[in-house]
């Protein structure tokens, strides 16, 4: 135990930092009164059975909808285990339940064994997925659409295992040439940009940059492995987005690698560079400048 609290007290030391005080949450959107009239209808009518599918929504990847395409919801003020809906009134009204007359539920993409029904308070009967009651967001007004993820940070998309949406990881790896790099929860390996600013931290990387070099955005959880979570934190972007900090530095994917524990953006414009467990930049030979693939950062 003290070698393992010392090796982190190393880390710590070396290049890494602990990350200042927390940003303010962004404002969640003001809530409108009026729900759709569609989604009133469903969640009030609900004639036969309904149907959870899977969609790939901008900015989430693949996650849950009904049989319209329009996204689902857990609240995490609601229990899973076992499965509770608390949001009830306005909150409903805001939120419609997907609920079912039939108590059947269609399933598309959807593993059907973490799908089920539960009662409500006022007596309907709400669809669960992964024990989480499940529900609309009154300002999606057409398929495709996630304005409620994040909403009040209790909100949010539902992905095919019943699970947050939005939910990233930093993974400690070790890549050939490079040792213990990070990659993220797909082993897309990660980069610092040495324009940016670590203390206090801030992305400079934005318009066609953010597009070569898209940045690792978590609206809910990160989860760490072989990670020190002291050295983790985010930083809100230009755009209102939550970007994921390690040692204070803004963390990015590159998008030239196209498979897992690529680092072809290692040296790009002698800028940019696999970042380390421990918050660093890494040390690894950077390629020749002939071997060095062109980026079009803009700077």
């Amino acid at each position: 135990m003290v070698a393992a609290v010392a090796a982190g007290l190393t880390l710590l030391s070396a290049c890494g930092a602990r990350p200042g005080p927390a940003p303010q949450p962004v404002a969640a959107p003001q809530q409108q009164q009026q729900v759709v009239p569609q989604q009133q209808a469903a969640q009030q009518e609900a004639p036969g059975a309904v149907t959870v599918a899977v969609a790939d929504v901008p900015g989430l990847g693949d996650v849950l909808t009904d049989g319209d395409g329009r996204t689902l919801y857990l609240f995490t003020q609601d229990s899973k285990d076992p499965s509770v809906s608390t949001c009830v009134a306005e909150c409903a009204a805001q939120w419609p339940p997907l609920t079912t007359a039939t108590n059947e539920v269609d399933v598309s993409g959807v593993d059907s064994a973490i799908v089920g029904t539960i009662t409500r308070p006022d007596g309907g009967t709400q669809v669960t997925v992964g024990g989480w009651p499940v529900y609309y967001f009154a300002q999606d007004t057409a398929p495709g659409q996630a304005n409620g993820q994040g909403v009040n940070e209790v909100w949010f998309a539902l992905t095919t295992e019943g699970k947050k949406a939005g939910t990233v990881a930093l993974v400690a790896k070790d890549l050939p040439g490079f040792g213990p790099a990070l990659t993220d929860q797909q082993g897309r390996t990660l980069y610092l940009f040495t324009k940016d600013s670590k203390d206090p931290a801030k992305s400079t990387c934005d318009g066609q940059c953010a597009v070569n070099w898209p940045p690792l955005v978590a609206a809910g959880d990160v989860q760490l492995t072989g990670v020190d979570a002291a050295l983790v934190g985010r930083v809100t972007r230009t755009d209102g987005t939550e970007q994921v900090t390690v040692g204070g530095w803004p963390v990015y994917t590159f998008a030239k690698d196209t498979e897992p524990g690529q680092t072809t953006g290692h040296g790009v414009d002698g800028n940019w560079f696999v970042i380390e467990a421990a918050g660093c930049k890494s040390s690894a030979p950077v390629q020749a400048p002939e071997d060095v693939p062109e980026a079009d950062t803009g700077y």
